[in-house]
This record gives structure tokens, C-alpha cells and sequence, in this order.
């Protein structure tokens, strides 16, 4: 849990210090995507998930959240299909998410980046995004970070402009050529 590095303000000569308890269990885990509609506002769909790293505890995403987040994000969208673009996290490579693809094929479509382009996927700009307002901030246990973490993906949520502008970061095309 040590916290990002940003810049502050303070009064001449007093340089603020910030105090961290060096115990470095715990992390707040993200999934998401990003959802383009012709005719209708960007939306994203997400997922926060926390790990207290206590013994037996996953350590991360599996077949089944992420599953279950694009099936939720099927119905939020209205039931439309999918097209995601994935980049290459293991979990992606996974049996189980594999066979439900094929399973849902008739409403999934599944595009892979390449294997390392982070500078491809727009998720990755709401990752910064949300780390970077953090930055400075030390809280005392996990369980105080999710809930300022949840509520920065929210205000990110409200602002359709800003997740369009991920998606013109990347420097890809939406439109089929």
C-alpha cells in the first residue's frame, strides 16, 4: 500500500511529510471495459475487487468475475453483442473464459492486442487516471482506499468526454475501414 508520488503544495521551507505504515498487505484490484455505442454516450462497466493477503485469499481476477462482467455488461448495454478488445493478462488465456467464449460466440466476439500494447487499450488511461488522483494519499487499511477508489471510477463514469478521450489516446480507429 505505498502511496503514489505526486506533487503538492506547502508553506515555504516545511516540506509535508507523509507517514506509511511499511506493512504492504492488501491491494485494490480493477477490471473493466470501456463500451462504445454508435448514437450513444461512452460508457464504463467495472469491477473493483480487494485483496487483503491473508493466506488462501485470490490474488486476483478469474475466469468467472470476468465472465460475469461481460455478461453484466451485455445486459447493461441491452443485450447487444460484444466486440472486447483484450489485451494479454494470463487470466484472459484461462480454459474456462476460453470455453465461455465459444459458448457465447453468438454474442461475443473477442479481439486480442497484441502482447505487449498497453499504449493500445484505453482501460489502461482510466488506470493512470485513477491512480494519479490518488497520488499523496496514505491511507491507514485497505479498506479505506476501496471506497475512494470506487468513487473515483464513479466521477470517471459521469464523464463520457473523458473516456472518449482514452480511446482518442490510443490512436485507434473505431470505425471499420
Amino acid at each position: 500500500m505505498k502511496p503514489g508520488k505526486g506533487r503538492t503544495w506547502s508553506r515555504r521551507g516545511r516540506t509535508p511529510l507523509v507517514k506509511v505504515v511499511g506493512k504492504g498487505s492488501g491491494r485494490v484490484l480493477m477490471a473493466g471495459m470501456i463500451c462504445v455505442r454508435p448514437g450513444r454516450e461512452t460508457r464504463l462497466i467495472y469491477r473493483p475487487q480487494t485483496y487483503r493477503g491473508r493466506t488462501g485469499e485470490k490474488k486476483g481476477f478469474r475466469a468467472r468475475e470476468f465472465a460475469d462482467l461481460l455478461t453484466s455488461a451485455r445486459r447493461q448495454l441491452g443485450d447487444v453483442p460484444l466486440i472486447v478488445v483484450w489485451d494479454n493478462a494470463s487470466t484472459h488465456h484461462a480454459k474456462p473464459l476460453r470455453e465461455f467464449c465459444e459458448r457465447n460466440s453468438d454474442w461475443l466476439t473477442i479481439v486480442k492486442l497484441l502482447p505487449y500494447a498497453p499504449d493500445l487499450n484505453p482501460v489502461e488511461g482510466v488506470w493512470a487516471h485513477v491512480k494519479k488522483s490518488l497520488a499523496n494519499l496514505a491511507p491507514r487499511a485497505i479498506e479505506d482506499l476501496t471506497p475512494l477508489v470506487k468513487n473515483r471510477l464513479r466521477g470517471i463514469q459521469r464523464r463520457p468526454d473523458l473516456l472518449d478521450g482514452f480511446i482518442t489516446g490510443t490512436g485507434l480507429a473505431l470505425e471499420p475501414p
